[in-house]
């Protein structure tokens, strides 16, 4: 797998800019909404409002950037679903064709079940394929994945009840490229991408050259809000109608029934890989709280990136706190028991200094983090070597990890190169240090302790789909 690049990481997108009370809002709310998500346990990175077309608020988290790219996971779906619509209105395909008829040869099994040949594209957009559980997984990350999940038992007549499915958007992807011959993030591009202002797009591809379609986007938070408001306005932009109108109608509206999940955000409905949220709201949303939230009856839209562990909590926080003011207006009584928020920054965590290092160099076989070597140094100062370890990863480098504030570094084995901050203290004779990959939620602690002559090195990561705890030992 590797990452495909829509263009040259240069910020274009604009939205103009309002006081929160032009716009009908409280200033003094917003900053206790901010400082409401700032006490919630949900690491939040960066957020925007929008309310009448007008940014009311931006803030990011240092060391984030509202300007950075950042990892949406399954927001990814929605722009699936926009490029699905584009394709739509350009003749390319319809919702009721079937998928099998955009395949041939050996992606397609030999025999194929009734309940495969039924299944038409709008069962991929709805989540409502017939599947009994979500085929990603069974499809791996590498290899022909199209013919994998052709290969897999329809269980159910497709139109069966809701059943949440990442592999029928990577199935989405592959149809759109097939009869656009671009890739999603190439179809894309004049289409929303550059009418948008957008530019720094990359999107995961696979081993087939297809984008991932249900993850693997990479947009920074201006860009999303550029395409919240694109959603408010029904696909206008500056005169233009970029995506039909009707088109976000369907998508947004509930098309399936998903009233069986557990979240009450997450059991109001889903359209076309969008959710249903209470407060007749929609979304696109991903893995560990990036949202991109619309509410239509309040010319409103709320655009987040963070490392939360419980995006329900995030969605609490909305209604509790920013709910009240779109229904107070610039000089309702706001109850909160927030103060206004200060500049906001995720600090390094804290400790003395580590204790001071053999200076010697250990080793690591090849292992899934791509750890390769240590060195503790005397100064206590830590040096990370990291080896290629995923497919869209190529190289080695060195990582160094400091005591004090964050130092920023550049993490080279991905094309392009991301943004990432590391630090360090000592918890008596361990040293302990902390990476954050900026243009992602993954924060990393490295725990190392020599002994008996090896280094045992723990891996922590915030948050993670599986174990997030590893323990290496060296050679």
């Amino acid at each position: 797998m590797k990452l495909s690049v829509a263009a040259a990481n240069v910020l274009q997108v604009t939205l103009p800019r309002s006081t929160p009370a032009d716009q009908g809002l409280s200033s003094a709310g917003l900053d206790a909404f901010v400082a409401s998500l700032d006490a919630s346990e949900q690491e939040i990175q960066t957020v925007m409002v929008l309310r009448h077309g007008h940014v009311v608020l931006e803030r990011e988290w240092s060391p984030y950037r509202l300007t950075d790219r950042h990892l949406l996971f399954s927001v990814s779906k929605s722009f699936t679903s926009t490029a699905v619509g584009l394709a739509v209105e350009e003749g390319l395909l319809s919702v009721d064709d079937k998928v099998v008829s955009f395949f041939s040869g050996d992606d397609l099994p030999d025999q194929i079940s009734d309940n495969l040949a039924a299944m038409e594209v709008r069962h991929l957009l709805t989540m409502s394929t017939g599947h009994s559980k979500d085929t990603a997984d069974r499809l791996g990350r590498t290899g022909r994945m199209v013919q994998g999940f052709f290969r897999l038992d329809v269980e159910h007549a497709p139109g069966a009840p809701f059943v949440y499915n990442s592999g029928a958007t990577y199935i989405l992807s592959a149809i759109v490229q097939k009869v656009s011959g671009e890739k999603l993030v190439d179809f894309l591009r004049p289409r929303l991408f550059e009418p948008l202002g957008i530019t720094e797009a990359i999107w995961e591809t696979s081993d087939e050259g297809i984008n991932m379609g249900g993850w693997g986007l990479s947009l920074n938070t201006l860009s999303l809000a550029a395409f919240a408001q694109l959603l408010i306005q029904r696909g206008a932009w500056e005169g233009k109608q970029l995506v039909p109108a009707e088109w976000i109608e369907a998508a947004t509206s509930p098309q399936v029934d998903n009233s069986t999940e557990e979240n009450p955000d997450w059991k109001q409905g889903y359209g076309y890989q969008f959710w249903r949220g209470r407060h007749n709201s929609y979304r696109g949303d991903g893995a560990f709280g990036q949202y991109v939230l619309v509410l239509p009856d309040h010319d409103t839209a709320v655009v987040i990136t963070s490392a939360s562990p419980d995006m329900q909590a995030t969605m609490n926080v909305i209604w509790e706190h920013l709910l009240p003011l779109l229904e107070a207006g610039p000089t309702g009584v706001v109850v909160s028991s927030f103060g206004e928020s200060p500049t906001m920054k995720l600090e390094p965590p804290t400790g003395p200094s580590p204790a001071p290092g053999d200076g010697k160099t250990y080793t690591f076989a090849a292992n899934d983090h791509g750890l390769s070597a240590v060195r503790l140094d005397a100064d206590g100062t830590g040096t990370f070597t990291f080896t290629a370890a995923r497919a869209w990863e190529s190289g080695t480098q060195e990582i160094t990890f400091a005591p004090g504030d964050w130092t920023e570094q550049s993490y080279t084995l991905t094309d392009p190169a991301q943004r990432i901050v590391t630090s360090a203290y000592g918890d008596g004779d361990t040293f302990v240090g902390t990476a954050r990959l900026l243009e992602t939620p993954f924060v990393i602690t490295l725990r190392c302790q020599v002994v008996d002559g090896r280094l045992s090195v723990g891996i922590n990561y915030n948050v993670g789909f599986g174990t997030t705890d590893e323990t290496l030992v060296s050679e």
